[in-house]
């Protein structure tokens, strides 16, 4: 909760309360607010953010952006992937291909906004909501921060330009945040390049208050007029700690092989992590490789006009819908690959995915 009780919060216009907005002295706040869903980004969600965001680009009403989400949970949970499924079950494909567009649309916005924009990332900011928030100028992660981009289990792949963000890191990190999907503390998503600075979860008031006195303030001068608890260095990071072994084997462009690798090495955590892989879609892993791979000479522009190209590859594909179904519909853990395993997913398959196929 603000303790700036004078704010008004408002839906944007012609839009519902799926995410609500205020004029806070200079900073256009912007809050996703569907806290039973985590804020799932659905497609009112995501027309009402390009609408304020385009809105408050445009003009001068406010200096900067900042955002959050309502709720203790987190930022967002993602994209809403069930109503995806159900589109693609009943034969609906351009629905989803439409509900990508429009929140790849809002990932660019972010990525170049004209005006400082601030994210909050406490708590949960997976999938969709790593789009919303990574690409801003200011990326702020607390101690409750579980950053994850982890698609790969529900079948499809880390959209959103995620990963530009991704292929961008150190080493081999990105590949190996790609290919398990898990789940990052703060001070992962630092080195990671996902975040700028990890501030105390109670000092939102705090750094609010040194926005409204500054909204170009950097991360380091953000962390200083924090001070206690503050930090835009890497230390405590499980990727920094872990980087050889995950920089050894995650080389190279065979999923099978980096596979054979991890399953193999000496490291508990690197076969922690082949078995992690493993559970994933074999067709999903074997594109994302290759995804993350080209887009370690793209902009995030160019990224995300790949996410868009590979979007109906995936639709269409049958890992996408039994992905969803085990994981976030029966819940029963236990999805039915199309393939045995990575090694059973052909280049040309791969390929294809590239083309829409």
């Amino acid at each position: 909760m603000d303790k700036n009780e004078d704010l008004v919060w408002a839906p944007a216009p012609g839009h519902g309360p799926e995410v609500v907005y205020a004029v806070d002295g200079p900073l256009g706040r912007a809050r996703l607010n569907r806290p039973r869903t985590i804020n799932a980004l659905d497609r009112a969600s995501i027309d009402s953010l390009f609408q304020q965001l385009t809105t408050w680009a445009g003009g001068d009403s406010v200096s900067a952006v900042v955002l959050d989400g309502a709720g203790d949970r987190g930022l967002c949970a993602g994209g809403d992937v069930r109503a995806l499924r159900e589109s693609v079950l009943a034969g609906r494909h351009e629905e989803a291909v439409d509900y990508w567009r429009a929140e790849y649309g809002v990932n660019a916005l972010v990525a170049d906004y004209p005006k400082p924009y601030v994210a909050w990332m406490d708590g949960i900011v997976m999938g969709g909501g790593v789009g919303v928030s990574a690409h801003g100028s200011l990326r702020v992660v607390t101690e409750r921060t579980q950053l994850a981009m982890p698609e790969t289990i529900i079948g499809f792949f880390p959209d959103v330009g995620g990963l530009q963000l991704l292929a961008h890191a150190p080493g081999q990190l990105g590949t190996h945040v790609a290919l398990t999907g898990t789940a990052l503390g703060g001070a992962d998503a630092l080195v990671l390049g996902a975040a700028d600075v990890l501030l105390p979860a109670d000092a939102k008031e705090q750094v609010l208050g040194v926005l409204r006195e500054d909204c170009a303030v950097s991360g380091d001068e953000l962390a200083t007029a924090v001070g206690s608890g503050a930090r835009h260095s890497s230390g405590g990071s499980w990727l920094e700690e872990n980087r050889a072994w995950i920089d050894e084997c995650y080389v190279g462009d065979d999923a099978g092989v980096i596979l054979a690798r991890l399953s193999g090495h000496a490291e508990p955590a690197a076969r922690e992590a082949a078995s992690s892989i493993g559970a994933r879609s074999p067709h999903s892993v074997a594109v994302t490789l290759e995804a993350i791979r080209r887009a370690a000479s793209m902009t995030v522009g160019q990224v995300l006009a790949q996410d868009l190209a590979l979007g109906p590859a995936f639709a269409r594909h049958p890992d996408f819908a039994e992905g969803v179904r085990a994981q976030l519909v029966d819940k029963d853990r236990r999805p039915r690959w199309t393939h045995a395993s990575v090694a059973d997913v052909s280049r040309a398959e791969v390929l294809r995915a590239f083309d829409g196929g």
